[in-house]
């Protein structure tokens, strides 16, 4: 596949083009900051970017910003968010579009080499993929009214791990079910929590996002 990658560490970005130049793919263009990530895009869209969250000039916000931005203007374009921190605001509002694949992972996940570059395939091909720390993380609440209090324990379980974009049986494979049994608690899901279960998988991960972070 082909991949821009954004990070303002030299040589994390360095150590990625590497590892994916290693493994038969392109890396079109690097950029170390959200400006130099969207001018790279702009004249050459990529099939998957890899950005940080806090970039330059105030380390904050810049690069999930970059990321809406290319969802918004190149859909087509998979965007994999790799970065120590978990900004909800921005990563809710990033995840609940439909368009194209989408994931956020950790930065230690990039040890792990496997997953990451399965992660960066499931993008690549218009699929998800997160991180279970980012689903916990987003889909912590405060002490206000939960939807999810609706939920079992196991249907909780059910739903962490469709979060982070495995299908039914991955899922029923990891929490040791079958996979009719799975079927049977995201239906539940859905239902108890208003959502449209009629929809294709990856747009069901989206929209158990966008509604628990709205």
């Amino acid at each position: 596949m082909r991949v821009t990658l954004a990070d303002d560490s030299t040589l994390l970005r360095e150590g990625l083009a590497r590892l994916l130049a290693d493994e038969g793919h392109e890396v079109v263009a690097t950029a170390g900051d959200a400006a130099g990530l969207l001018e790279a895009v702009a004249a050459d869209p990529p099939d998957v970017t890899v950005v940080d969250v806090r970039m330059p000039p105030t380390h904050t916000d810049e690069g999930l910003r970059a990321a809406l931005e290319i969802r918004e203007r190149w859909p087509g374009v998979g965007v994999l968010v790799l970065s120590q921190y978990v900004e909800r605001r921005y990563a809710t509002e990033l995840l609940s579009r439909p368009e194209g694949g989408v994931g956020y992972l950790l930065k230690d996940r990039v040890a792990q080499v496997d997953e990451f570059l399965e992660a960066l395939d499931r993008v690549a091909e218009g699929r998800t993929a997160f991180d279970p720390e980012v689903v916990r993380r987003l889909l912590a609440r405060s002490t206000h009214t939960d939807p999810l209090e609706r939920l079992t324990p196991r249907e909780g379980e059910v739903l962490g791990t469709m979060a982070q974009g495995h299908t039914n049986a991955a899922i029923a494979q990891r929490l040791h079910l079958s996979q009719s049994a799975v079927e049977k608690y995201i239906n539940s899901i859905f239902a108890k929590l208003d959502l449209d279960s009629s929809q294709g998988y990856s747009r069901r991960v989206l929209a158990v996002l966008r509604y628990l972070g709205s």
